[in-house]
């Protein structure tokens, strides 16, 4: 990508929040996989398409966007209502379904100059549609150098 600042995500970090749960008991948890694993939901198509960043004229991260399709919608909100019926209630957030490439603390503005050039030549990129074979629960734990995933439980879609 060539930026030179900012912490880059590790590749096997890179993922698709569905549904941000915060921290939870063992036993909600233990829970609410029981509701995941009733789900049968048919597999979304995914299109990765496009740079963009969250923060506007402050920069938090940069991010690859994932368009928005009734499949993934769905699966959202079933994520979202399985968390409600275990009592997660979670404050209603907009779904902006995107892939986290790099994050940023404050940038300087030879580096904002920068970001804005990489996103004018290569933000117009797109990966090749595929359709995710499952959604699984994972534990983050966040550190100063990079978050740790902890896949908790997996859970099968239908293609």
């Amino acid at each position: 990508m060539g930026l030179r600042f900012g912490r880059a995500v590790p590749a096997e970090n890179m993922h698709i929040t569905l549904a941000f749960l915060d921290d939870q008991s063992e036993d909600v948890l233990a829970e609410l996989h029981d509701e995941l694993s009733g789900l049968h939901l048919r597999a979304p198509e995914i299109e990765i398409k496009g740079l963009d960043v969250f923060g506007g004229d402050k920069p938090r991260l940069l991010f690859a966007n994932v368009e928005p399709n009734e499949a993934l919608t769905a699966l959202h909100k079933k994520i979202r209502q399985a968390a409600r019926s275990v009592g997660i209630e979670r404050s209603h957030e907009r779904f902006r379904p995107h892939v986290t490439l790099r994050r940023f603390n404050r940038l300087h503005p030879g580096e904002h100059q920068e970001l804005e050039h990489l996103i004018a030549l290569q933000g117009a990129f797109a990966w090749p549609k595929f359709h995710a074979q499952r959604f699984e629960m994972v534990q983050s734990v966040l550190s100063h150098e990079a978050a740790q995933y902890e896949t908790l439980a997996s859970y099968p879609l239908a293609p």
